[in-house]
């Protein structure tokens, strides 16, 4: 691969991490640096997808996301500047997700940048301060600040209907 096509390849991936943040009127999201640190790097252009792998970590302002690998998927079309839009993220291994107090982890998690919407699967966890929510699935709506818990379809020792938990403690 040229240099050059991998420094284009490299700034798509980037770009990934800018919807990540949520709007804040104290600064502007074009503004904060992107750093991703990783073992490897691939370039799958077939693909439209550059692959990040071994110890993950991507950071922007106070977003943060580690997991053991992280899969950028982007569009075929080029906007006029040259860079193309990021349409997917997809990570595994260990996820974990960070934005001011607010913490998710589970075994996976996909970013879909049109529906601005995260969702960690696989034991998904959320923390916000001392609270805890738990289930199979857990989606998160960046504009909207809410999330969804979804249970698995099996419970413990193989019975039907998981349950969501949720451990809130009052002030």
């Amino acid at each position: 691969m040229s240099r050059r096509s991998f420094i284009r390849h490299f700034a798509s991936a980037l770009l990934f991490l800018f919807p990540l943040v949520l709007s804040s009127p104290s600064w502007s999201v074009e503004k904060a640096p992107i750093n991703i640190e990783a073992d490897r790097m691939v370039s799958l252009e077939q693909k439209n997808s550059v692959l990040f792998s071994g110890n993950v970590l991507a950071t922007q302002a106070d977003v943060r996301i580690r997991s053991q690998e992280m899969t950028v998927f982007y569009s075929e079309k080029k906007k006029g500047d040259g860079n193309q839009d990021v349409e997917k993220v997809h990570c595994t291994g260990s996820v974990e997700i960070t934005k001011g107090d607010w913490l998710g982890t589970g075994k996976a998690m996909d970013y879909l940048a049109s529906q601005r919407k995260v969702i960690l699967t696989g034991n998904a966890k959320a923390w916000q301060g001392k609270n805890q929510v738990s289930g199979e699935t857990i989606v998160y709506y960046l504009d909207e600040g809410r999330s969804e818990v979804v249970p698995g379809k099996v419970g413990t020792e193989g019975q039907p209907g998981g349950r969501v938990n949720a451990t809130l403690i009052p002030k």
